[in-house]
């Protein structure tokens, strides 16, 4: 494995913005700088992999969990960018037969930093924003600054008893019975590579970083167990050239720690993907992607730049129906 090293170090204000925080910390005056101590970044998922093994589990009707989903765009006039927010809510039921329900509402669009609120302002607070849209043929798009009705829907289950995709469409009885065992997990997970990416089948990825997005949705929000979820940090600790960076801020203001992966997109453009975490509890807070290289329909900003994210709220076990 890759090792790369992480500093923690006390204190430090971080960004509340979209944007991503900068890598290197400010140096504090020999006189007040709190004591350093330089860990592995395999030290610290393994680290979180404890914390995880010992979360309550619980048990339900229903799985819940509620994200705020975050996408930067920059306006087509004006010289700003937006971050365009939707709440989204979904209800996942323990037995099978039944139907998934989910909720969304659009949060409305806001200016991404002080800097972009003050343009906006000049170009007149406009309540509808028009914005750039990455990729070719993807034509024009009007943000509104206005909050949206909540809508619920409801679908069946896909063949009575699908309820999450994990490199493949998987049952509740699947996630529950993963396997604990990093090595395990691995093999089990990977039985679904198919040399291509998960959103297209043209998408040439690594089985590395095809792994790392598959684990990164299990640790975020599916109903697995807690030794489940510190599998899947161990088995992250093991993956070459992953990264963790100390005292990240996720776009609600949360300060955790964030384990990474490059990827590179054939339309162009380097991202980081990257999951944030508390290392306090080994919950995860957001998963983002950061612009590393732009390019593709991440064109037009700037490296550092958070251009798209989920931010968990809630996630855990209810018998409170929709």
């Amino acid at each position: 494995m890759t090792a790369v090293a992480v500093v923690v170090s006390g204190g430090g204000a971080a960004p509340t913005t979209p944007r991503a925080p900068d890598g290197a910390q400010a140096a504090a005056s020999p006189a007040t700088a709190a004591p350093r101590v330089t860990l592995s970044a395999r030290d610290v998922l393994l680290a979180a992999a404890e914390k995880a093994d010992r979360q309550a589990d619980g048990s339900g009707d229903w799985w819940h969990s509620v994200t705020v989903n975050r996408h930067l765009y920059a306006a087509r006039t004006g010289g700003y960018l937006v971050v365009d927010r939707t709440r989204n809510e979904g209800w996942t039921p323990a037995a099978t037969g039944g139907e998934q329900w989910a909720g969304d509402q659009r949060l409305g669009a806001e200016p991404a930093t002080e800097a972009d609120r003050r343009a906006w302002e000049q170009a007149g607070a406009p309540s509808e924003i028009e914005v750039l849209v990455p990729g070719k043929g993807r034509g024009r798009l009007a943000l509104s600054t206005a909050e949206g009705e909540a809508r619920t829907s409801h679908t069946p289950l896909v063949d009575g008893d699908k309820v999450f995709w994990l490199g493949k469409n998987v049952t509740m009885k699947d996630l529950r019975t993963l396997p604990s065992d990093p090595g395990k997990l691995k093999k089990w997970l990977m039985a679904s590579y198919a040399g291509h990416g998960t959103e297209s089948t043209s998408e040439e990825l690594s089985g590395d970083a095809w792994l790392f997005r598959v684990s990164v949705g299990l640790i975020m929000d599916m109903p697995v167990t807690p030794e489940v979820r510190g599998a899947a940090f161990r088995m992250l600790a093991e993956l070459d050239d992953v990264k963790v960076t100390a005292s990240v801020t996720d776009a609600e203001g949360r300060q955790g720690t964030a384990v990474s992966m490059r990827e590179r997109y054939d339309r162009g453009g380097v991202s980081e993907n990257r999951l944030v975490f508390d290392e306090a509890t080994g919950r995860a807070l957001a998963h983002e992607y950061v612009v590393v290289e732009p390019g593709g329909l991440q064109a037009g900003f700037e490296p550092g730049a958070v251009w798209s994210s989920t931010a968990l709220i809630e996630a855990g076990w209810t018998d409170d129906r929709p």
